[in-house]
């Protein structure tokens, strides 16, 4: 619980700084971020639950990375992260399963991502801010692409990328569950070294 606390304050003072940084209002954040002002401020007083789905829009509106949100300050030169402090962002009904692993530093940073997709289960993703690239690189399984509307298989061992900024989605195909890693890359600029 002292875990899940810490992590709420962490994410809590990195939205309320993201959004200061950017000169938004709350008014203006949950305008832009389609976030009620309600869920604004209880997020920025450390309570609440905010799903994946909302930490993403709000991401895009200020211009960073989802783990800039989530993450405190860098420890090191080098980041080794653990399994164990990787707890899944979104959790489908049949077991499927996002988990953030990383966002890389810099001007322009990469976000990497464990996928688990159960066959038929989907995740539909809202588009990006512009400027916004996604690979999905399957490990195991088969998945479908969705982009804009139109379908693209893809089986272990192959790589697919795509601009972001288009409605997109990641479904589970075959009998087996499909495993992956994407990576996002964010388009450079001075909000995503947040």
């Amino acid at each position: 619980m002292a875990e899940t606390d810490a992590a709420l304050r962490t994410l809590a003072h990195n939205v309320r700084t993201a959004r200061t940084r950017a000169g938004l209002s709350l008014d203006e954040l949950g305008r832009r971020s389609k976030v009620s002002k309600g869920a604004l401020v209880a997020l920025e007083k450390a309570q609440g639950n905010p799903n994946f789905a909302t930490l993403v829009r709000l991401a895009d509106t200020l211009g960073v990375s989802v783990s800039a949100l989530m993450e405190g300050r860098s420890e090191g030169r080098v980041r080794v992260v653990s399994e164990e402090r990787v707890a899944p962002l979104w959790t489908g009904e049949l077991g499927s399963e996002a988990r953030l692993i990383l966002t890389t530093r810099g001007p322009a940073p990469a976000e990497v991502w464990r996928w688990r997709l159960r066959p038929g289960e989907e995740y539909p993703s809202h588009p990006h801010q512009a400027g916004v690239v996604e690979t999905v690189s399957v490990t195991a399984g088969r998945m479908i692409l969705v982009v804009d509307g139109a379908e693209y298989p893809v089986g272990t061992g192959e790589t697919a990328t795509f601009d972001g900024d288009a409605p997109h989605a990641y479904r589970g195909a075959g009998t087996e569950p499909c495993h992956l890693i994407m990576t996002v890359h964010l388009p450079p600029g001075p909000a995503s070294a947040a």
